[in-house]
């Protein structure tokens, strides 16, 4: 565990450094942030869905090798080990190490997610944190990484055809470059370690 302090050890609360890329986003859209090591992935999710700017709207799960975790219901199907019971720990915390987040399985956004450092306890961490970050997070229900840039494109272009219906869909205009720190970081106060 690379010398991590456990959570009500002496050293305070081992955090891990991660980057999330949202797949197939060019130019790419990601986070950098900086989570306790024993975050579980449930309570990951929601740091994603914050930094990225994701609405929670839709399933999700993490694949970890052969391994998925994901919430549990019965009802769903799915085939995947609890969220809410492992934790990124349990993964192990290997610097450039990585897994899979999955959200919309219609729309299919895949997250790379990295481990870039393992940095030492800390007694006043209390909650996770966004470092850094680029572009937009794409909207919901918007078809998947194509259907993005194609909602770009039209809204690009006052002759496309859709530029209208799209921009209208979209509440008016869209700023495929934004990203706003500090709201991210606002909302993930919110989730204490």
């Amino acid at each position: 565990m690379i010398g991590l302090v456990e959570n009500g050890g002496n050293g305070g609360v081992g955090r891990c450094q991660l980057k999330i890329d949202l797949c197939r986003s060019k130019p790419l859209i990601w986070r950098r942030v900086v989570v306790s090591s024993k975050i579980s992935f449930a309570r990951l999710h929601k740091v994603i869905q914050f930094a990225m700017g994701w609405k929670d709207c839709h399933l999700h799960q993490f694949a970890a090798g052969d391994i998925e975790y994901g919430p549990a219901d019965a009802e769903l199907g799915l085939k995947v080990l609890d969220e809410r019971r492992y934790k990124l720990l349990d993964i192990g915390l290997t610097p450039g190490s990585g897994f899979f987040y999955q959200y919309d399985f219609g729309d299919n956004w895949e997250h790379n997610i990295r481990i870039e450092r393992v940095l030492p306890p800390n007694f006043s961490f209390t909650h996770s944190v966004c470092l850094a970050g680029e572009n937009a997070c794409p909207p919901e229900d918007c078809g998947g990484i194509h259907g993005y840039y194609e909602l770009l494109e039209a809204l690009a272009s006052p002759q496309h055809e859709e530029h209208e219906s799209v921009k209208t869909w979209i509440g008016g205009s869209w700023d495929a470059a934004s990203f706003d720190l500090e709201k991210a970081n606002n909302l993930l106060k919110r989730l204490k370690v």
